[in-house]
Order: C-alpha cells, then structure tokens, then sequence
C-alpha cells in the first residue's frame, strides 16, 4: 500500500470510528431521556406541591381535592416508570447488525461525561412524552376510532389494488416509512402482505421493540399517557386515566408472515431501484426537510409500470 493509500485509508477508518462513536452517544443520549422519566416528572410535580404547600392553610383546606390529585398523578408516574424500565431493557442488543451493550457500562464513560448525560434535555423528555401517548392511538382500544380514520382507508386501498384472488400476497412487498410503533405495518403484514416498516427515531424504535416483540398478551400492560396534561383537561380524572396496551397480540401473525422493522434514515436506508411493490405512508411526508427528495426517493424504490404508492 503506497503513502497515499495508506492515508486514505487511515482517514476512512478514523471518520468510521468518530461516526461510531457520534452513533453510540445518541444511543446512550435516548437510553437516558427515557431513565430520566421518573426524576424530569417528579420535578415537575414536586414543583406544583412546593407551591400549593405554600398557600395560606385556609386555601389549601379549599384545595384539599387537588392535593389528592398530585398524588394521584405521583402513583401514575410512578407506575409509567415501571414500563419504561422494561422498554429500555435489552434494548443494547435490539440490532442484529450493531452491538451497544458496552453503552450500558458507566466505567467506561468518563466522570465528566456521565455527568453530561445524567439530566436529559426538555426536547428529549417532551419526546418520551410524545412516544408514551402514541400507545393511545397504535395499540390501545381507546385508538380504535383515529386507527380506523387514519389507517383503515389505507389498507383498503392496499386490498383494492392487490385483491386476493390476482395475488399472491407474500410476493408483495410493502414498504411503510415512518412506521412508529408499527401498528399499520404490523397491519399489513396481518393481511398476509410481506411487509418491512422503517423509523428513524430511536425513541420510537426502542418503544416498538417492545410492543412488538416483549408483549404477548392481549391488554398485558397499564399506562398513563396524559398525567403530564396539568391544564386543559375538562376533568381532573381525565390527567389519570389509563389504557391497556397492546389491544391485540402482536405476536399472533400466520407462521409464514414477513415482517420486519428497519432502522435509519429513509433517504439513506433506501436506495435500490425498483424495489418495492407498494410503499404506505401514514404521518410521514409532513416529516421531511425536503419533502421533493421523499417523493424522487419513492418514486425510485417502486417497481416500474403501474407504481403502486399509497399516501
């Protein structure tokens, strides 16, 4: 290997490895916005008794209710940690192609690093936030309706335009970007299609995993998806109320099902011509810096003739 060989190649090898590294601490960063839960809530909370406590003793007797509430929201927190405990578990070892397990060992963090990534940032936490309430609407029967609004005509339109009786529906393959929680792929894959859903963030993919692969019972698991709504609730019991999750069994899929989640920038993960069937969208093009380069993109992936994309 020539000079010049030898400095190209030590350059790719070093953008490898501060890619890596850039990879490992987002990992690391999203594993602790999610063990931050319980501490950023209890802030919040404790906050709001500190205030109330502080009240003349006359208007704290007239609040009385309230000072039930906070505790009642203290228990539903309480009890989202619990769940989210179990959605991080493991998840080091949720990719079949990259190993982050040595992201879970503190030593090798230096003091001021792990110092840096023990508080999470309010965007980080509004996200676990945001990941928690799409439960709701993905694997609750309390989403039936917005499911039914949201995903129903998709998947009708999937059947029309590959009816059962011109297809075999395993050599159909359809793609679902922005998958989230993996419901409407997990739908389509359901109906006997061979199915792949795609997601970026790895709050979503880590929530994912574990209703998709941890949970194999029907209504298995409580959460409270609202306890962080103090205000424009129309009743206070609304804040703490609960749904079960998953509504259905995730696992319960025909033997020879194909369905898998793909992790990564869609931009980027797809890039092979004329290769997909279909490609479903659902709360996904809105996602887009460059909404052109998502349409070129599908436009590229589908199979030539009568593109079937369906948005």
């Amino acid at each position: 290997m020539d000079g010049n060989a030898a400095k190209d190649a030590r350059e790719t090898s070093g953008m490898k490895s501060d890619d890596e590294a850039q990879e490992k601490e987002h990992f690391n960063r999203i594993i602790n916005a999610f063990r931050y839960y319980k501490t950023h809530s209890m802030q919040r909370l404790n906050k709001t008794e500190t205030y109330l406590h502080n009240l003349p003793k006359h208007h704290q007797v007239l609040l009385s209710k309230y000072s039930h509430q906070l505790e009642n929201v203290r228990v539903a927190i309480e009890h989202n940690y619990e769940i989210i405990k179990l959605i991080v578990k493991d998840v080091t070892k949720m990719f079949e192609n990259v190993d982050h397990s040595d992201v879970e060992n503190n030593e090798q963090l230096t003091k001021a690093a792990a110092a840096a990534l023990t508080k999470a940032s309010n965007v980080d936490m509004e996200k676990v936030q945001s990941t928690l309430k799409q439960f709701v609407r993905d694997w609750s029967e309390e989403g039936a309706e917005e499911r039914k609004a949201c995903y129903e005509p998709i998947l009708e339109e999937i059947e029309r335009r590959f009816p059962l009786d011109e297809h075999d529906r395993r050599s159909i393959n359809v793609l679902v970007p922005g998958a989230g929680l993996g419901r409407l792929a997990h739908e389509i894959a359901r109906r006997g299609f061979t199915c792949q859903g795609n997601e970026f963030s790895l709050f979503m993919l880590f929530a994912s995993n574990f209703v998709l692969n941890k949970c194999h019972e029907v209504n298995l698991y409580r959460l409270y998806p609202w306890v962080h709504h103090y205000c424009n609730n129309v009743h206070s019991q609304d804040q703490v109320r609960y749904i079960l999750f998953p509504d259905v069994d995730p696992s319960e899929l025909s033997p020879d099902s194909q369905f898998s989640i793909a992790a990564g920038d869609f931009l980027q993960v797809y890039t092979e011509s004329d290769a997909w069937d279909c490609i479903a969208t659902c709360f996904f093009l809105d996602t887009a810096n460059n909404i052109v380069s998502y349409l070129e993109t599908i436009w590229k992936i589908l199979k030539p003739g009568d593109r079937k994309s369906v948005v």
